[in-house]
Formats: structure tokens, C-alpha cells, sequence
């Protein structure tokens, strides 16, 4: 028998030793995806081995067990810990003390069956059932009890813990950007204690590591995905009345982890969004962070924090900012621009695994907001119908992650899983129970490959089982459950408090898809939902079916925050200026507007017998105390910086009062007319940085290639030629790039420089040879200690001195693309980026 340490992560350390003639111990400690991963075990069998010989070859430890030739018959128990191998013993020990295997299936079968029917499904199929009870099972695989039976663990700080008798176990693996949105929220039905445990559990953590969670993983931080989810989680605890905790320290928490200056959030807090310059995925971070700031405040809500839930609601407002009122997209900005060329179905870094259809309608706290919006109900209803049977197929960049296509509704990734409820917020409500029907039964079947994505921890899954019981909740952090297609004929939910809510679908069938009557312990709800309260009270919640789609007039109080809620907020959009170009040649007509939203009625939010004055002002940033009104689009003909800001003033009973909204600045550059550059090489659409004049127009880009700044060309070598109207003396000629090897980004293998007096006749200087020895197949990450640090991202100007007075009129750059990524690459053999940002003549 083999016992192999190996693992995908870098081990640290590892070590195998044998205890007497029945017992193993070890340990690992890896640095991969948790940066610091302790994994230690106690190994025991029930016969004796003859021998043990330990193999360490290439750092991998393996430990060779030999056992008489004669045994039929072998049993084996381990016990994991990440404390230490005598927690891994007393685990084992403790948990596992006999060694009946089958009386040990037969208690872990019993104990599965106990947590399953807690919720006892009736349904018209055997495919419906084993499809709800593994998604059942699938969402209650994770989070994970970290600590041992002896209340100890290994914390955030890498220090070991004691629970000191605390009723609740301490957990790990927390995949908050997929499980906050259907996951934690299922658990507040079904988990009621555990999910005090989970958030007991975050506030340790973020005493130990000085945040709250956003990605745990074994005890480590691993920043993986975006948000600060925590909160979300916390606050739906919360405002559901599972508070096993100290809610100001929650509190506290939520808004320290808001406010630490990283991953954009001090832009999203000074400027109302997230730059596309200033941070990659600009928008997807943007939009989360303020349903984020939503959770937080309605958890001071709660705690009668009023300072935070005033601040917290209007932050939570800045989904507006990246409102495109023309295209009704949620687009990235460049500070007061918008980001251009802009393509709803590319798949860019302006998004997190997605791409503007998918995160258009992430406003989860504010739909009525976003609603009117998008110009109202029947427009919000109009877009739904667009995203769901537009033949638009996806571009730009390849992810993995974006599948179960519908339209482009990808339910294969989280980010879309909300929204074929949103019908329920317009006039058409039955169109979300028609939809759900299709995503139920085209992307869950009962196969092996059966789910559309990832399952990630149990959201995929969590999905599926809320939505068969016909419920689910759009806004986690907003104690309402909007009403979908139940797909079972009758559900028990047995509650911890004792109590059962019972769901049955009269006249259900694979026809009968539509919702024709709901009723609450025998009444008729108007509604397309019901509240958390009301839920657990325990009850009879019937749905009555039919084939046909029955037109209901709904109130549906669902969301969160309304369109009233935005003006008693003080929330003030800042204007966006309409050019998308950046560079022009001889004049540039400017045009600056507002998000409609602000105007809706020319109205504000205080009791007035006059209409408040709102207004657009801008200044040109040489000559800031200079501040115009903004009548009418106007000209520039230099380069310009330019400076706007909404002013909004509003009259009372008694005064009138000024409001502005924050400056945005939109940098305008006059092209060099006698400079002409002859690009012969496709530049990739995703990265297409300023458009066809980018490497000339002056704008160099940071180490980050997310932003927007570079052109990309993949598998391609960049070929340009610039001419000058007036030949010039230049002392130097070159290119300016960019590397980040672990997203396959290679600086070029050489770059040959040519220039010509004439523009027809050509002289080469010396070929620029890269040569970045680390680069070649024959380097490997162990030669260097800080390989780490190499492959992360740098840029270099590249260039050669002319040597010459002699004016130049054109100049020819050829960047060689550094080929295929090297042996040791995780993408080896596979065509490489080269990206630039400017070419370099002065």
C-alpha cells in the first residue's frame, strides 16, 4: 500500500511517520490556492503492516506500507486536522471508535437522512425527486467544520484557537459570491443554527485576519471573486431574527471591512463608482459593493444606527452612476466617459466572468429604481424578453464560466441567477413562472453531467431547491421570498422552532405551468410572494396551477428600495460626458448629460409648492475656478481636461438649499495632425484601449492589463509604421509593453526598429533581443527563489538611440510575438498575448 503526499499545490513541508505497526501520522503544509494550508493526519488499520519505508523523490513523500501476504481483508480510518496530528488522533478516535464499516455507512446514511427529510417533497416523478434531493444534498456539502472535537482550530491568523465551550463549531469554506444569493438564504429556512454558527464564525475570523470573509478557504483569506459578501450574509441573518451574536460588533465589521482601501473601494466611495482606468472588473465590483452597502444598511436599520443606514442607503445607490441611459446597459466608465467600443455580449474585464447583458439587471436592492430606470415596468419587461431570445452570441474574451445559455441568461454562472424573477416587477409576472419551467427542466436533469455550471459550493443546486418549492429571494438582506413555478405537488419544511410550513401545487403538471391563485393558510394573496415572518410562522402556502397564463394585477412590495427611496436619500448621479472618443483631430463638439432618474418630474425630496432647479456646471481643469452652466453642447479645439458635476437646487417651505454631486473628469487629446500611424496588424475587439490612434496619442498605461489602457494581439506580431507630415530629428525609437506571464501576456521575443529619411528607402538598427532568460523552456520555477515576483506584471520600454541629426519622416516598429508559452507554463504549447501601449519616437 501507497501513501502519496503529493498535491497540485507548492508543499511547503511534509512529513510520514509510522506509529507502532498499525498507526500513521503526517502532515502537509502547501501554498496554492490557500496561501497557507496545514493538512495533518492520523492513518490506522486493523492488521498490523510488516513494514513501512518511507520514499521522498522530487519533493513528493510517499510512505510504502507492506502487509502479510495473506491479508484478504483491510480496514482503514483517518482522522484530519488542521491543527495537529494529536487533534487528527482524537478526531479519528472520537468520531470513528469502532470498526464496523457498515455500521458506520449505516449511521452516516441515517444521519443524511435525517437532515434531507427535513424537507419531504411529494412530486409527480422519480427524475423530479432524485433531482431535488441531490441538489438537497449538493447545498448542504459546504460550509465545512473546521475545528476538532476539542474545540480547537487554526484561525485566520494562522495561530491555534480555542472555542472555549462555544455551543457552535467553527467552519471553513466560504464561496460567499455564489452562496449569498440562494445558499445562505435556503440555510435561514432550514440551518437556522448553523447559520448563527456562520456568521460566529465570520466575526472570528475577522478579529483574527481583520476583515470579514470573502473567499475562505482552510483558514486562509484567498481574495478569490469580488464583493464583500460577508454581509450579506449577516445582515439576512440578522433582519430574520437569527441573531446568536453581537450585532453591533457585526455592524462594526460590515462597515470596516466597506471601508479598506483595496480592490477599488475607496473610488467606489470618493467618485460614486469604480473607474475602468482605476480598477479591472470596474463595473462588476461597482454594482456588488452597492447591494453590498444595501445589506449594511438595513442592518444599521436594525440597530438604530442612523448615521450608517443614511450613508449606507445612498452609497448603495451607486448602481446608477453606470446606468447608460442611451443603450439601457450597464456600461464601465473612464471617469466622467463612458468606456468605448462597447458591445453588450463581449466578454471583457470591464466584468467579472460575464458581460453587460448579464450584469445589467444587478440591482437586486433597487429594481424599482432600475425600473424606472430603464424608462418603467413595461420597459424593464421589454428588456427581460430581449435578454432571453436575443441571437447575439457571446465575444470577446474566452470564460469558461459563462454557460446553460438562454438568450444570453447564463444560469451556468451566479451572476444571473436573480433575474427571470424580475418579471414579477413588471406587469407580466407569468412570464417569470414560464421561464423558471424552462431553466428547471433544461438545466438540472438527473446525470452525471446533468448541472449547467459550476456547482460552487452548493449555489447551483441551492437555486434548484428553492425554486421547485416555488420561492425564492431576490434580495438576500430583504426578508422576502417572490413566488416562481413550484414544481413539486406538495413540500413539508420542518422547522427547528417545531413548527411546518407546508407548500402544495394543486393541478400541477409539466402543462400546467402558470400560477392561477395563491393562497396562506386558506386566504388570497395578491402578492407574487411572502415575507420571512409570515413564512416562519408555519402554515399552508397553496398554489393553485393551470396551463394557461393568468394576467395578475400584483402590488408585489418586494423591493427592497423604490424609486422614492433614491430621492429621500440625498443619492446625487454626476453627469457622464457623451463623446466616446478620446482623441480628435481639428474640433470636438462636447456633450455632457444626466441619468433621467435624477429629473424624474423635475422633483426632489422635500415638501415644496416649487419645482426644484437641477443643473449641469463644468469647468475646465487649468482654470478651475472658472465654473460654466451647461446650456448646450460646446466646442474644443486643443486638448482638454474637463471637470462636471450635477448641481441640484431645492426648495423648502422656507429656503432653498444647493446639492452637487461629486466632479467626474473626462481627458480629451487633439491628435498631432502631422503624425500618421499605419497599424498593419488586428488589434483583439476586448483590447482595444482608445481605438486605432492608441499607441500614438501620448497615454501610457499602469501594470495592470485589465484596465483598458493596452492593445492586445494574441498569436499576432505587431507591425507599424508611423509617418511624419514635417520629418523630425529623433534620438530614439521603440514600443512600450507589457508582461504578465500568468495570463499568457509575453513581452515580444525581439523588436526590429527601422526608419527612413525619404519614406520609401529603410535603415535598420540593431534588433532588440528580449532575452529574458527566465522566459526560455529551459528555466523552471525552482531556479529562483522569487519566481512569484517575476512572473508577476511589469512593463519595459523597449527602444534603440538613432544616432542620427538627420530629420526622419517614418519610422517602421515590429514587435516579434513571443510564440507559444514554455514548458514549465500551466499554458504550455498554447499561442501567447502581446500587448502595448505606445510607440516611443522622440
Amino acid at each position: 500500500m501507497l501513501i502519496d503526499l503529493d498535491h497540485r499545490d507548492k508543499v511547503i513541508s511534509a512529513a510520514i511517520e509510522a506509529i507502532g505497526k498499525t498507526s500513521i501520522s503526517g502532515h502537509r503544509i502547501s501554498n496554492g490556492w490557500a496561501t497557507e494550508q496545514h493538512f495533518y493526519f492520523y492513518f490506522e488499520t486493523n492488521i498490523p503492516f510488516i513494514s513501512a519505508k518511507q520514499i521522498t523523490k522530487n519533493g513528493r513523500h510517499k510512505l510504502l506500507l507492506t502487509f502479510p501476504e495473506k491479508t484478504h481483508n483491510l480496514l482503514i480510518k483517518v482522522g484530519m486536522s488542521a491543527v495537529d496530528e494529536a487533534g487528527a488522533r482524537k478526531n479519528v478516535e472520537t468520531e470513528i471508535p469502532a470498526w464496523s464499516f457498515d455500521e458506520l455507512r449505516a449511521e452516516t446514511v441515517a444521519k443524511w437522512n435525517q437532515e434531507l427529510g427535513k424537507i419531504n417533497i411529494q412530486g409527480e416523478s422519480r427524475d423530479f425527486m432524485v433531482n431535488f434531493y441531490t441538489a438537497l444534498y449538493h447545498s448542504y456539502l459546504n460550509p465545512n467544520i473546521f475545528s476538532d472535537v476539542d474545540g480547537r482550530y487554526r484561525g485566520r491568523d494562522n495561530k491555534i484557537h480555542s472555542l472555549d465551550n462555544s455551543k457552535y463549531s467553527q467552519y471553513s469554506v466560504f464561496s460567499l459570491w455564489d452562496t449569498y444569493r440562494a445558499a445562505h438564504p435556503l440555510f435561514t429556512i432550514t440551518q437556522q443554527k448553523r447559520t448563527n454558527a456562520f456568521v460566529q464564525t465570520f466575526l472570528r475570523q475577522f478579529d483574527q485576519g481583520g476583515d470579514l470573509p470573502v473567499w475562505e478557504l482552510a483558514g486562509n483569506e484567498t481574495e478569490c471573486m469580488i464583493g464583500y459578501h460577508s454581509v450579506s450574509v449577516i445582515a439576512d441573518a440578522y433582519l430574520k431574527n437569527l441573531r446568536d451574536y453581537d450585532g453591533n460588533k457585526a455592524l462594526n465589521a460590515m462597515i470596516f471591512t466597506s471601508k479598506i482601501d483595496e480592490l477599488g473601494k475607496s473610488y467606489f466611495r470618493s467618485n460614486g463608482f469604480i473607474s475602468a482606468g482605476d480598477e479591472p472588473e470596474s463595473v462588476s465590483k461597482t454594482l456588488e459593493y452597492a447591494y453590498d452597502d444595501f445589506c449594511i444598511a438595513m442592518m444599521a436599520k436594525a440597530l438604530g444606527n442612523n448615521v450608517a443606514q443614511y450613508d449606507y442607503t445612498r452609497s448603495s445607490l451607486n448602481f446608477i452612476n453606470l446606468f447608460d441611459p442611451k443603450s439601457k446597459f450597464m456600461r464601465a466608465r473612464r471617469g466622467g466617459m463612458w468606456y468605448s467600443p462597447f458591445d453588450p455580449s463581449e466578454v471583457n474585464f470591464n466584468y467579472t466572468e460575464a458581460n453587460s447583458w448579464q450584469y445589467s439587471l444587478y440591482a437586486p436592492h433597487a429594481v424599482d429604481a432600475l425600473s424606472e430606470l430603464m424608462g418603467g415596468k413595461d420597459s424593464l419587461e421589454v428588456w427581460l424578453d430581449r435578454l432571453f431570445t436575443t441571437e447575439m452570441k457571446l465575444t470577446g474574451r474566452e470564460q469558461a464560466d459563462i454557460t446553460g445559455l438562454i438568450g444570453q441568461y447564463a444560469h451556468g454562472n451566479e451572476p444571473s441567477h436573480h433575474m427571470a424573477y424580475l418579471y414579477n416587477y413588471t406587469n407580466a409576472p407569468h412570464k417569470t413562472q414560464a421561464i423558471i419551467d424552462r431553466i428547471q427542466n433544461e438545466m438540472y436533469r438527473p446525470l452525471p453531467d446533468g448541472l449547467s455550471g459550476n456547482e460552487d459550493c452548493g449555489q447551483m443546486s441551492a437555486w434548484y431547491v428553492m425554486s421547485a418549492m416555488g420561492l425564492y429571494q431576490v434580495t438576500p438582506g430583504h426578508p422576502f421570498y417572490d413566488f416562481g413555478r413550484p414544481m413539486m405537488n406538495e413540500a413539508t419544511i420542518e422547522l427547528e422552532t417545531g413548527k411546518n410550513i407546508i407548500i402544495k401545487a394543486l393541478n400541477n403538471s409539466a402543462r400546467n405551468k402558470y400560477i392561477q391563485k395563491v393562497t396562506w393558510n386558506g386566504k388570497e394573496m395578491t402578492d407574487m410572494g411572502i415575507t420571512h415572518d409570515v413564512l416562519m410562522n408555519g402554515g399552508e402556502l397553496i398554489f393553485t396551477m393551470g396551463e394557461a397564463p393568468r394576467i395578475m394585477v400584483s402590488t408585489h412590495p418586494g423591493s427592497a428600495l423604490k424609486a422614492a427611496d433614491v430621492e429621500r436619500s440625498g443619492f446625487i448621479a454626476p453627469p457622464f460626458f457623451e463623446n466616446e472618443e478620446r482623441i480628435f483631430d481639428d474640433k470636438h463638439t462636447i456633450t455632457i448629460g444626466h441619468h433621467p432618474f435624477i429629473s424624474r418630474n423635475n422633483e426632489w425630496l422635500f415638501n415644496s409648492t416649487q419645482k426644484n432647479s437641477i443643473s449641469i456646471e463644468y469647468r475646465f481643469t487649468d482654470q478651475p475656478d472658472s465654473i460654466y452652466s451647461y446650456i448646450k453642447p460646446f466646442e474644443i479645439n486643443k486638448s482638454r481636461s474637463i471637470e462636471a458635476r450635477t448641481s441640484i437646487r431645492v426648495f423648502t417651505m422656507s429656503a432653498a438649499y444647493d446639492h452637487e454631486s461629486q466632479w467626474v473628469r473626462a481627458d480629451y487629446t487633439q491628435r498631432d495632425q502631422s503624425i500618421q500611424l499605419n497599424l498593419k496588424t488586428e488589434y483583439a475587439h476586448q483590447y482595444a484601449a482608445a481605438g486605432p490612434n492608441t499607441l500614438i496619442d501620448g497615454m501610457q498605461g499602469g501594470s495592470e492589463f485589465r484596465t483598458g489602457d493596452y492593445q492586445g494581439f494574441f498569436d499576432k506580431d505587431i507591425i507599424a509604421e508611423v509617418e511624419f507630415k514635417e520629418p523630425r530629428v529623433l534620438k530614439e525609437i521603440g514600443l512600450s509593453c507589457l508582461q504578465d506571464m500568468k495570463s499568457w501576456i509575453f513581452f515580444p521575443s525581439e523588436i526590429k526598429i527601422e526608419y527612413s529619411y525619404d519614406g520609401e528607402h529603410f535603415e535598420e538598427l540593431p534588433t532588440i533581443v528580449t532575452n529574458f532568460k527566465y522566459a526560455s523552456n529551459a528555466f523552471t520555477p525552482e531556479m529562483i527563489p522569487s519566481f512569484s515576483t517575476y512572473v508577476g506584471s511589469m512593463t519595459q520600454d523597449f527602444y534603440r538611440q538613432t544616432n542620427t541629426t538627420k530629420p526622419i519622416r517614418k519610422i517602421r516598429v515590429i514587435a516579434i510575438n513571443y510564440g507559444q508559452c514554455p514548458d514549465w507554463h500551466l499554458g504550455a504549447g498554447n499561442s501567447t498575448w502581446l500587448f502595448a501601449d505606445e510607440l516611443i519616437f522622440r
